[in-house]
């Protein structure tokens, strides 16, 4: 049956609360451990059990980090790497232009500045040269370095790794490995096919902070120290939410203590980044994803490709504050060539079907820096794996994402090994691919019987997922801090989400464009405010502020508002339901 019996809300969806044994679960563990009802909830859909509460409340790095040894070749990575510090040789470091990228490279400028070293960045450009290294680059970086360190990329870069000839290649990556390596001095990544996965889900940061950890452990060994590790947490933090990494296992810890290293302003970058997104509270992993990543981003979408990891590496509060500055404005610019690839991909993915195993779209001239954004906008809609592909000439440049259960990266890889994809890797949430103009239908038709086959296509529209209701009088900023410490929420883990059942609108206004501010009571507790972003995108926006007088039930996540020195609750409302 149906959560509030709700099996169409206003959005479309199917209301699906938690399930007999993990209400039981949770009602055990609050008995057992004393915690309120709502983070026993959350505690129970993680499968924790009560004698792991307080250690899952309180994640500690210390217990959670894995041996960095138990990664192949990080031996040798480390060895190599501190052997160039130690003999201040010419290093190059090579990085992806997205977030994960861009923190990994600052992770290692951070590193070898406290080691009184520097390095080279080189970050390619999306549009001239595309994902990952390049047979040009590397030949030009190899004539000037002694070590080339391949940072979010690389597991797949045959030809241009071994076109750095008489240079040593160290990669630090994550994204899925094919059955042979490239020739490499070393190439660290959980997602090698020769490794157990048990670190699958790190994102290449973590991957990086790991290999430090291994040098650090090294440089102890000779008798010297290495630089504060725990204070570079904030990068990693900032590229596991951003690159959508779950939060499982180490990545809780990285977040959690990630977040607090974050609250404590001392890297300038950061500083300047939160302060032109008029940040006022201490960030959280939502800031994180949808506040700092895509400003981070946005230069390696649509402006200068090593902006961001600049910004992050950055010490100098006045450089870092007008690089903070262009950054926003990129990505003002950025949403706005979003919104109209956005609309025409809808519209011809919406012809073509959005009940297919894949959704896909391509235009003539798509900014390459905008489809991913506009590939996730449309899994969303439909609930199914999405390709947006940006025609340019003879070929098209994509960018996909997948839904929970379906591996794109695996599939794509399988498209590319059969010549079909010029070009394509990256893994099973995520993936970018090459294609020929004249095979772009032949490689979408394979490609949606490949994800067919993983049960792309069973799926209905997207259910919402609630842990449990709650009454007005109960959401209070104390147990907003307790959900709040049951986190860090994102991939993996997502936020609680509560319904408020059979509430009366009291007030409900338009804000700009899109948004609905509403405020709602049960009739005889206090008034919780709420808004919904996007509101009036679809019906939720015209149905709350037109009620009549109707009762709903609401539904949506929890947050404390911060104003004039006062903390209020409000709920970030995400989809309602006329009550019977």
């Amino acid at each position: 049956m149906a959560y509030l019996n709700v099996e169409t809300s206003l959005t479309g969806r199917r209301w699906v609360g938690p399930s007999g044994e993990a209400e039981r679960q949770a009602e055990a563990l609050a008995q057992q451990t004393g915690l309120p009802r709502p983070i026993c909830a959350v505690l129970a859909r993680a499968g924790v059990p009560a004698s792991e509460a307080q250690a899952y409340l309180s994640p500690q790095l210390r217990s959670l980090l894995p041996d960095p040894r138990s990664l192949r070749d990080m031996k040798p990575a480390a060895k190599r790497f501190l052997a160039a510090v130690t003999r201040a040789e010419r290093i190059a470091i090579f990085a992806d232009y997205d977030v994960d990228g861009g923190a990994s490279a600052a992770l290692l400028l951070d590193w070898l500045g406290a080691m009184d070293r520097q390095a080279t960045l080189y970050i390619p450009d999306r549009i001239d040269e595309g994902y990952g290294p390049n047979v040009p680059a590397m030949q030009a970086l190899a004539k000037d370095h002694d070590l080339i360190v391949c940072v979010d990329c690389g597991t797949l870069s045959f030809e241009p790794i071994a076109a750095a000839k008489g240079t040593d290649v160290i990669v630090l990556d994550h994204h899925l490995g094919a059955e042979e390596l490239p020739a490499a001095l070393a190439v660290v990544n959980p997602n090698r096919q020769d490794e157990s996965g048990d670190l699958a889900h790190l994102c290449a940061a973590a991957v990086v902070f790991l290999m430090l950890v291994e040098t650090n452990r090294q440089l102890r060994e000779s008798g010297r120290k290495g630089p504060d590790l725990m204070a570079m947490l904030d990068l990693v933090a900032l590229a596991t939410v951003a690159d959508v990494a779950p939060l499982i296992g180490v990545n809780r810890a990285l977040v959690r203590q990630g977040l607090r290293v974050m609250a404590r302003r001392d890297r300038p970058g950061l500083v300047a980044l939160s302060d032109v997104a008029k940040l006022t509270s201490a960030p959280s992993s939502h800031h994180l994803g949808f506040v700092l990543g895509p400003r981070v981003n946005a230069g390696g979408r649509i402006g200068k490709a090593d902006l961001g990891a600049r910004l992050l590496a950055c010490r100098n509060p006045q450089e870092a504050q007008a690089m903070a500055n262009r950054l926003d404005a990129l990505n003002t610019e950025r949403r706005e060539v979003e919104d109209q690839v956005r609309a025409a991909a809808m519209a011809q993915a919406e012809e073509r079907g959005l009940d297919a195993p894949l959704v896909w779209a391509a235009g003539e001239a798509w900014h390459p820096g905008v489809v991913g954004i506009v590939a996730s906008r449309l899994k969303e809609a439909s609930n199914r794996p999405a390709i947006v592909i940006g025609l340019d000439g003879d070929e098209g440049k994509g960018s996909g994402r997948s839904v929970a259960g379906v591996d794109l990266g695996a599939a794509i890889q399988r498209l590319a090994a059969e010549g079909l994809l010029l070009k394509g890797g990256g893994h099973k949430m995520a993936a970018g691919l090459t294609v020929a103009r004249d095979k772009l239908d032949e490689a979408m038709a394979r490609l949606s019987d490949l994800l067919a086959k993983q049960g792309a296509g069973d799926a209905g529209p997207a259910d919402l997922r609630l842990d449990g209701t709650l009454m007005p009088g109960a959401a209070t900023p104390e147990i907003i801090d307790q959900l709040d410490n049951a986190g860090p929420f994102g991939a993996g883990a997502p936020a609680p989400r509560h319904a408020f059942p059979s509430v009366e609108i009291r007030y409900a206004k338009r804000v700009g464009s899109a948004h609905l501010r509403l405020s709602f009571s049960d009739g005889t507790g206090p008034r919780i405010d709420a808004i919904c972003f996007g509101a009036y995108d679809g019906p939720l926006g015209d149905a709350l502020e037109n009620h009549g007088g109707a009762r709903f039930h609401l539904a949506g996540r929890l947050e404390i508002n911060e104003w004039g020195g006062r903390r209020k609750a409000q709920l970030r409302l995400d989809d309602a339901a006329k009550a019977q």
